[in-house]
């Protein structure tokens, strides 16, 4: 019978394993979930997360960010190919990005620039930004998801992705780019834009 090299914690620090990271379930599935896009996949994301956690709980340090050490160990499995998919995840070089300013746009569309955020964010819902943020390449997904969902510091989002700060501003950045234009597509096909306000001419 296979050995295995690392120790399991002792049932006490089960316990307070348990205590620290039952909280945090949510947000580790919703953010597994939005990684892999499936259920299943998000399920097995998460599982392999708790159990790698589990057996490195030794080196949490109490009192510090327990959801950023547990993000960081998704991320880790993520990469590492725990349970992959036979489909590789997709990722996008940050040179092919298509630039695009929400601000730039409304010169086109002749909205007032103080009413871009209204005319646009506020008509399509949380859902629908959701569903963007979702078709965003892998690469910037997850640092909008870290960012704009969760709330996440650049500094913690570095420590999490175990990536330059520099790199954690480049691809959100470019990320949020990418989000606007999706939003930006979605509201003028859908006509919200229509009755938006216009700017005055002068």
């Amino acid at each position: 019978m296979p050995t295995c090299t690392s120790v399991a914690p002792a049932p006490a620090e089960g316990d307070a394993f348990t205590g620290e990271v039952a909280p945090h379930l949510h947000v580790l599935y919703r953010t597994a979930l939005r990684l892999t896009h499936e259920e299943q996949a998000a399920e097995d994301l998460l599982q392999d997360t708790l159990e790698r956690a589990f057996l490195n709980f030794s080196r949490y340090e109490p009192g510090t960010n327990i959801r950023a050490w547990l993000l960081r160990i998704m991320t880790n499995v993520r990469i590492s190919g725990f349970r992959r998919v036979a489909r590789r995840p997709q990722t996008s070089s940050l040179e092919d990005v298509e630039d695009f300013s929400m601000y730039r746009a409304v010169r086109t569309e002749g909205i007032a620039p103080l009413d871009v955020e209204s005319a646009v964010l506020n008509r399509i819902g949380e859902e629908t930004i959701l569903h963007a943020i979702d078709a965003l390449p892998e690469d910037f997904r997850t640092v909008v998801v870290l960012s704009d969902v969760e709330g996440f510091s650049y500094k913690d989002m570095a420590s999490i992705l175990e990536i330059p700060i520099g790199t954690v501003t480049s691809r959100l950045f470019r990320g949020r780019k990418q989000l606007q234009r999706k939003l930006w597509d979605h509201a003028r096909d859908a006509g919200y834009l229509a009755s938006a306000p216009k700017v005055r001419s002068a």
